[in-house]
């Protein structure tokens, strides 16, 4: 037996289910990309939606695979989520209320067409939306000169959303709202940009009917969605007592920030838990100074320590002091106010995060690509301390600490994984590492890899790491 409408009631008293009739819900909402991290985070927050607003159902649309959409199918657009953590829980979603596969143009072009649908959403990662290196549309992708010689049966997440708009506008329809929700900064208005193009390569009045009445709000999209693997799957299929193939496992924490957009009677989605903000980039550079600037410092501290994990550098008493010391007295204190965010409130939930038990999360992989990741998550950081004559001592720390990893590694002779590899073994491993790593101005940039104050304390702490205690150092 699957799971489906006809076995939901069979189901142990254990397993919360949805608080709307799943056969009562209508279509609402299209989106692109079905994925597990689709249905463990937007459905979610839809599904609660659909407890006391039944126009938003979502129609599940897969462009390529029709493993999901079929999962779907079989099962009546029901699945069960596991949020995995101390206190673990399992509910069914009952968000979609329609799966449209591959093969399946025709009914996905009605579909955009339908005024009922008023939203679209998706979730396809970065590259999806054919976009060049620049970040505008890649007019020399092959899925976009597709769509540029044959409009009207699209190839590309964009020229379906262009196709499907041109149809609204061609019928006198208002347009469906577009919410991208891939984590790429700026993505409405990169998706806007990226639709406007496409369009007017096709029609210029089309182009600017969506450039004028189209609303792509920017958004930010959070939690940890590990894969459904075999194993996981089994285990669903051992707590429901029947067959769940389109099963999905997150962590408790999740977050949806969205940029208020104009539409008429737009959905209760702050009711379901979406923070609604006019300032999207300030919640991003909160996520990337204080999750991840505290993710790098875990790695190469812990790795120094001997951890693996971030659990298991969280469970470092010593480690996790320093840690919430840096995040509030130093990450937190760097960021400007934003609108609906407590920053000591975000800091401790991030923190939180990192003592989940059930989440395996490897620091040998966040320590990747040290020289890509460290100037956003932790050195714009340490320039608004000098800039506001604040302390740098702390957030020198995991500098010194990837310094010495990176050393570690080619004095191993061991691969570093990052772009700037050879420049990084070069300098690591030189008579004066700290200097030679500072001069890198692919990553530290002249100014501060040329203060004095911040060299000074990025030498000290090395030290402590040339010699194999930094015990002492973790007490700032």
């Amino acid at each position: 037996m699957i799971l489906s409408r006809a076995s939901l009631a069979s189901l142990p008293d254990t397993i919360a289910r949805p608080g709307h009739a799943p056969d009562g819900i209508r279509t609402g909402i299209v989106h692109f990309g079905p994925g597990a991290f689709h249905r463990a985070h937007q459905a979610a927050y839809v599904d609660r939606l659909l407890d006391h607003d039944p126009r938003w159902g979502i129609a599940a649309v897969s462009l390529r695979s029709g493993s999901a959409t079929d999962a779907l199918k079989a099962q009546d657009g029901l699945y069960a989520l596991a949020v995995i953590d101390r206190e673990p829980s399992t509910r069914i979603i009952a968000a979609h209320s329609d799966a449209i596969g591959p093969g399946e143009g025709a009914r996905l072009r009605k579909l955009l067409a339908s005024p009922e649908v008023r939203i679209a959403t998706s979730t396809v990662t970065e590259k999806g939306y054919c976009l060049a290196g620049d970040g505008s549309l890649d007019f020399a992708h092959p899925d976009i000169v597709h769509d540029l010689r044959r409009p009207a049966e699209p190839a590309s997440v964009i020229g379906w959303i262009v196709a499907g708009l041109g149809d609204r506008r061609a019928a006198g329809s208002a347009p469906f709202a577009m919410l991208c929700c891939d984590n790429m900064t700026g993505n409405g208005a990169k998706l806007r940009a990226a639709c406007v193009a496409l369009a007017r390569a096709q029609d210029a009045g089309l182009a600017d009917w969506i450039a004028d009445e189209v609303a792509f709000p920017d958004s930010m999209v959070d939690s940890i969605t590990p894969a459904s693997d075999a194993a996981f799957l089994a285990g669903v299929r051992e707590t429901l007592g029947v067959e769940d193939r389109a099963a999905v496992q997150r962590e408790s924490f999740t977050q949806w920030v969205l940029q208020r957009f104009d539409m008429a009677d737009v959905p209760d989605l702050a009711a379901a838990g979406v923070t609604l903000t006019s300032d999207v980039r300030g919640y991003e550079q909160a996520k990337l100074r204080i999750l991840n600037g505290a993710h790098s410092t875990l790695a190469y501290v812990g790795l120094a320590r001997g951890h693996e994990t971030v659990f298991e550098a969280m469970s470092d008493g010593t480690l996790e002091s320093f840690v919430t010391r840096l995040v509030h007295q130093d990450i937190a204190a760097s960021l400007v106010p934003v609108e609906g965010l407590d920053k000591a409130a975000y800091a401790d939930a991030v923190l939180n995060r990192f003592r989940n038990p059930e989440i395996r999360h490897l620091l040998a992989q966040i320590a990747w690509d040290g020289s890509q990741k460290l100037p956003y998550r932790l050195l714009d950081t340490t320039r608004a301390a000098l800039d506001a004559g604040r302390g740098v001592e702390r957030l020198a720390v995991p500098v010194a600490a990837w310094i010495a990893f990176v050393r570690r590694k080619a004095e191993a002779g061991e691969t570093i994984t990052d772009p700037l590899a050879d420049s990084l073994a070069a300098a690591a491993t030189s008579a004066n590492p700290v200097t030679a790593m500072l001069a890198l101005e692919p990553v530290f940039g002249a100014r501060l890899g040329g203060d004095e104050r911040y060299r000074a304390a990025v030498r000290e702490a090395f030290q402590y790491f040339a010699q194999g205690d930094i015990t002492p150092l973790l007490g700032r």
